[in-house]
């Protein structure tokens, strides 16, 4: 059974069956795995687990092309590399980022100064 075969018909066939492009394939491909490793390890975004996951999903894909093609091809096997990570590696560092930016915010904070407490009860007209 020749298991980089299985898979290089299974990835046209899913190009084939929904008319998307190999590029748009694998952003989703990337998002996808991101998710689905975010449900199953229970870890934030922000940690490197779910982005590894990804990143150890693409090479597998990219491996199995290498056996079905006898070859890299170092154009199509990097433009797949940067369509599969880029959204997966934005996502991590916003998340990772966010805290440090709301701290950030809350330690600048332009507040305006209490009033001073007054020395007797305020004077009511009317």
């Amino acid at each position: 059974m020749d298991i980089a075969k299985l898979w290089t018909d299974f990835t046209i066939w899913v190009g084939d069956g929904t008319g998307l492009s190999d590029t748009i394939l694998h952003v989703h491909a990337g998002l996808a795995v991101l998710l689905v490793a975010r449900l199953v390890t229970g870890r934030s975004l922000g940690t490197l687990i779910p982005l590894s996951l990804v990143v150890a999903a693409e090479a597998g894909n990219e491996i199995l092309d290498r056996m079905h093609y006898g070859s890299w091809r170092w154009s199509d096997t990097l433009v797949d590399i940067g369509n599969t990570l880029f959204w997966p590696i934005v996502i991590c560092l916003a998340v990772r980022l966010r805290p440090m930016v709301a701290r950030d915010v809350a330690s600048h904070s332009t507040a305006p100064e209490p009033l001073p407490e007054r020395d007797h009860p305020p004077i009511i007209v009317g």
